[in-house]
């Protein structure tokens, strides 16, 4: 646990837009991370905006405000952002009405779709391959997209997350996983959208109207959410409810600016002001 310290409260104080990790940092599966509730209260007390950007790409912006809606967590769309939404947002760029062969599950399908993309079942002139986390994912669909990145068509991701947590303390395989097969069978990586690029922050920080000093990012994982953090140049705090422990900090060249055992920690700084 940090000690309270003068430099914390100054950073957290000069916060004007949070940045939240969903699976690992506000929930694991279905449970709900104790004090996440809270913290979002405080948020909206103190007129402080927050949007839940998210790595993963198996649900849709509306499910994801739906699942939070059921854990008590306030929220619409305009406090989702998605990998899936980045990636439309991506691809309808390079070419609007790109033909897509989606390795991902029929939410992101639909998701790229309100971009004017149109996907595609792998056969005749595919534009692009757009790998997530699948979890309708079949043998066929890997091998539909092996076939074509093997034939050079665009391959880009998601997100490189390798696992996403579920209750329990348990993970199951996430997007990096199955590019990770891709890889070994066709030796190519594909283009990450997601987390740990910058590019998601510096949307939301033009859409909102807030520097990079303004802004920090709340997550679980080193590789995305910090490294994230660092390539956008905003505040970076790591919780360790999800994939990371703390001797996983200890040994990265990927560190957090302030470390907590969970979100709960950080209520102690709304809870001083009152």
């Amino acid at each position: 646990m940090n000690k309270r310290s003068t430099k914390i409260d100054e950073r957290i104080r000069e916060i004007r837009l949070f940045l939240l990790d969903l699976d690992g940092t506000i929930y694991r599966g279905e449970e709900i991370v104790p004090g996440a509730a809270e913290f979002i209260a405080h948020l909206r007390e103190k007129n402080i905006k927050y949007v839940f950007l998210t790595n993963n790409s198996s649900h849709s912006a509306a499910e994801y405000v739906t699942k939070l809606t059921r854990l008590a967590i306030p929220a619409t769309l305009e406090n989702v952002f998605t990998s899936g939404q980045a990636t439309g947002i991506y691809l309808s760029q390079k070419k609007r009405g790109g033909r897509v062969f989606v390795l991902g599950t029929r939410a992101l399908q639909k998701e790229l779709v309100s971009y004017g993309l149109v996907p595609s079942d792998g056969s005749g002139v595919v534009d692009f391959v757009a790998a997530g986390f699948d979890t309708e994912l079949t043998y066929a669909k890997l091998q539909t997209a092996c076939e074509l990145v093997d034939r050079g068509t665009e391959y880009v991701a998601t997100n490189p997350d390798f696992v996403c947590p579920v209750g329990g303390k348990r993970n199951i395989p996430d997007c990096g996983s199955i590019c990770s097969m891709i890889e070994q069978a066709t030796g190519k990586k594909p283009y990450v959208i997601g987390k740990p690029r910058p590019e998601m922050v510096e949307a939301l920080c033009s859409k909102f109207t807030v520097s990079p000093k303004q802004t920090a990012v709340i997550g679980d994982r080193l590789y995305t959410d910090i490294a994230m953090g660092r390539n956008a140049g905003i505040l970076s705090i790591g919780v360790l409810t999800g994939e990371t422990k703390r001797e996983d900090i200890e040994i990265s060249p990927i560190k957090p600016d302030f470390t907590f055992s969970s979100i709960d920690e950080l209520n102690w700084f709304f809870r001083s002001e009152r």
